[in-house]
């Protein structure tokens, strides 16, 4: 979403694909490599064909260079996601998905799309799936109260997109409210 320079005081995408990078997926490693320690934790060891469990920036940087598979996660399917796209649109409440949904998609989808069975369809769904919740949202935020706004089940991604006009509105609300009208 391209916001005025004003606006800009949220966490840009990257930032948001970089902190979702630490999220385990599951890969299937075509390499044999031993435990290996990182700041983050201890990763391994990789035996092909056993699955393993490995932060998205590793399995990322492996996947490049053709060092194993990465196994799209249970929600990342046609079947899952039609059916959160369906309770999107016909539901008023936001359906559960995983709160850094949409950065670990884009980064897998962009890395290892053939990894991942109908991948163009996923991007389809994905792009819909986000174009409900964006008008929910909005709808939210046209309901705006002074003393709360209640958005359940919304993701970081979600969240970081809305922050700043939230912001901006509530604090003119608070004025608004604060300041008796004048008679």
């Amino acid at each position: 979403m391209a916001l005025p320079q004003s606006l800009r005081t949220s966490v840009t995408p990257l930032e948001l694909e970089l902190i979702a990078s630490e999220h385990l997926v599951e890969i299937v490693p075509l390499i044999t490599m031993e435990k290996t320690a990182f700041i983050s934790g201890a990763y391994g060891p990789l035996r092909p064909p056993a699955k393993c469990r490995i932060p998205l920036w590793m399995a990322t940087n492996l996947k490049l260079k053709k060092k194993c598979h990465i196994v799209a996660p249970e929600w990342l399917s046609v079947e899952f996601l039609q059916e959160r796209l369906t309770r999107e649109t016909s539901r008023p409440e936001f359906s559960k998905l995983p709160f850094r949904f949409a950065e670990i998609a884009k980064v897998i989808l962009d890395v290892a799309s053939d990894d991942v069975q109908n991948a163009d369809k996923i991007k389809s769904l994905l792009k819909d799936l986000r174009e409900a919740r964006q008008a929910k949202s909005r709808d939210g935020l046209q309901k705006l109260d002074h003393s709360e706004l209640s958005l359940p089940n919304l993701c970081s991604m979600e969240i970081n997109e809305i922050r700043p006009f939230f912001i901006q509105s509530m604090g003119i609300l608070t004025q608004l409210v604060r300041e008796p009208s004048a008679e």
